[in-house]
């Protein structure tokens, strides 16, 4: 009995979800279109990669690896992490510039689920960072890197790029909500990744670094998914900094999520 009675409920609850998920479907569609107007949306996402990439490979190649080959499989993984720390800034930068040409007071016009608007823009975003891991890999390809464990490798180091870049987002998130306007979001953005990015082993080995260096970046989360990411691609340890990464992931979500949903339901009420 019941069972009988509680089922309509869930059913309403189930059919809301549900919506939820079409509308958050639906409103990342959007973001993703606008890149058909303005293509250059996509550059951070495409051309920026790609040039640090060749870079750092016949910048630095010969000096720190010996030569371009071998510091090709050490640093296209660190490419593709570092990548996907900084382009987490445009998550913050898009929701700022909906809230600030009053997007999102348009959305809670709308008869949708009120967290729909944001999860399209972080799904979104998360399409984008997909393709970067994915343009990145191709240019590897062609400049001779070459796969060291197998194909589920590199599915496994895509997953876990793309978790950490949540996370990463839910920062942003945060950023974006208190920020005054889109170039605060960079500047306070990219002032606070740059140390995170650079103090870590996404360039040179740790064992190169100073003996006091080297304890920070070794507990850095970026540190933790190259490494994953390295051995998940090249060989090389897998579990460990795999299990570290997906604590700071976790972590880092557990924090910055609520905060970052109470900020914007602030900023929604003020406004």
């Amino acid at each position: 009995m019941t069972q009988h009675r509680d089922r309509p409920g869930t059913d309403i609850l189930t059919g809301r979800m549900m919506d939820g998920l079409q509308q958050t479907r639906t409103l990342a569609w959007r973001s993703l279109l606008q890149i058909r107007h303005n293509p250059w949306q996509l550059g951070d996402f495409s051309i920026q990669p790609i040039l640090f990439l060749l870079l750092f490979l016949y910048v630095f190649g010969g000096a720190i690896a010996g030569s371009t080959g071998e510091y090709l499989r050490f640093i296209l993984p660190g490419v593709i992490v570092m990548n996907m720390v900084f382009v987490t800034v445009y998550v913050g930068h898009g929701l700022n510039t909906d809230l600030t040409k009053g997007v999102f007071d348009r959305f809670r016009a709308l008869p949708i689920a009120r967290w729909a608007p944001l999860a399209g823009r972080i799904v979104a975003d998360l399409v984008k960072q997909a393709w970067s891991i994915l343009l990145l890999l191709a240019v590897g390809f062609l400049l001779g890197f070459r796969l060291g464990t197998s194909v589920t490798g590199l599915l496994a180091m895509a997953a876990l790029v793309l978790t950490l870049a949540l996370a990463v987002s839910w920062i942003m998130v945060l950023v974006g909500v208190i920020a005054r306007d889109p170039e605060h979001v960079q500047l306070f953005g990219f002032t606070a990744l740059f140390p995170v990015t650079f103090v870590s082993n996404v360039f040179v080995p740790v064992d190169t670094m100073p003996q006091w260096l080297q304890g920070v970046v070794n507990v850095n989360p970026v540190s933790n998914l190259a490494d994953a990411s390295r051995g998940l691609l090249v060989g090389g340890p897998v579990l460990e900094p795999t299990l570290w990464s997906l604590a700071w992931a976790c972590a880092i979500t557990a924090v910055f999520a609520p905060l970052s949903v109470w900020a914007l339901n602030r900023r929604l009420m003020r406004g």
